[in-house]
């Protein structure tokens, strides 16, 4: 900017992606006056009422973020865009115009402006990285919250998932944060998720698989952790022995290292070097399409000479 009052605020527009708010003109010794005259030249524009950007085109996302956060100040970005603004610049996805999400304290009276939906948070500064730009929730908490609000269990699930992947937040910080929240949607399945999450095992997984997939559906029962010796001491976590037939439930969503790849190929290889075969399972095929997946095991056995038929359950789509 060449106009006389820039250099008193020019290194706050660059911390904040271009935008500002009125009270901090204010605190930099710019005035009203010299805000009317920067928007006359146009070096600076109108978001929301008291928020201005230094230019006139269109905002990128991180400066509707920001814009956001200083029109409810003191506030931070939540759920999904607490999320998205911790991914930073590198992230590939186009803006796609949804409401940028910000928390308030409780006791606040705010109204939100256009483009930006509102929560009331009881505990907003001791869940908040005040320190970031935009501030944001804390990772485990904007992530505990898209756990609340997904449609699936598995997408829950993934949000957990994401957060530690992403080395954001530890299993503890996601327990403590949980235990802070009594009334939290799918509080009990989600203690039980974090308490594998943190052992790296997919129990929850391997129980799911029992009470949605294999009972409602009528398979055989099956033996559990089933220990074998080809190559030293492993357990399967799903052996229909008679059948000659393995289900591995693999709790991990998404890249997993080469070398756990290569272990579980290894596993399924030596599966089929002793004439049975193997059915890996993940979060979606449990949780998410339970019904398909049953009839899918249940044909899988047939062939293996099971004299049974999968019995439909209350949640099977129509024939």
């Amino acid at each position: 900017m060449d106009d006389p009052a820039a250099p008193r605020f020019v290194d706050l527009l660059g911390r904040q992606a271009g935008v500002v708010g009125r009270r901090q003109l204010l605190g930099c010794g710019v005035t009203d006056h010299d805000i009317r005259r920067l928007q006359r030249r146009r070096l600076l524009t109108t978001v929301h009422p008291g928020v201005y950007v230094d230019h006139t085109g269109p905002l990128t996302w991180l400066q509707r973020a920001w814009a956001a956060v200083l029109a409810c100040w003191p506030a931070a970005l939540r759920g999904a865009s607490a999320r998205r603004a911790a991914d930073g610049p590198g992230r590939s996805e186009a803006d796609d115009g949804l409401p940028i999400e910000v928390a308030v304290g409780r006791e606040r009276r705010v109204t939100a402006p256009a483009g930006v939906r509102l929560r009331r948070s009881s505990h907003l500064h001791d869940t908040v990285l005040w320190n970031t730009g935009p501030p944001r929730q804390r990772p485990e908490y904007a992530a505990l919250e898209l756990a609340a609000s997904a449609r699936r269990d598995v997408d829950a699930v993934a949000h957990l998932s994401d957060v530690l992947r992403a080395r954001r937040t530890t299993p503890r910080r996601l327990a403590t944060a949980l235990a802070s929240r009594p009334r939290h949607r799918r509080r009990h399945f989600l203690e039980q998720v974090i308490t594998d999450l943190s052992h790296g095992t997919c129990s929850t997984l391997e129980h799911a698989y029992l009470v949605r997939v294999e009972q409602p559906h009528g398979l055989p029962v099956a033996r559990r952790q089933f220990r074998e010796s080809i190559k030293g001491t492993l357990y399967r976590d799903v052996c229909y022995v008679e059948y000659a037939a393995i289900v591995e439930l693999d709790g991990r969503l998404h890249h997993t290292s080469t070398h756990d790849r290569d272990h579980d190929l290894e596993r399924d290889l030596d599966a089929f070097a002793t004439d049975r075969s193997t059915a890996r399972l993940g979060w979606g095929q449990v949780f998410d399409r339970p019904c398909a997946t049953a009839a899918r095991i249940g044909a899988g056995l047939a062939a293996r000479g099971w004299p049974g038929a999968v019995r439909r359950c209350p949640d099977c789509p129509p024939p």
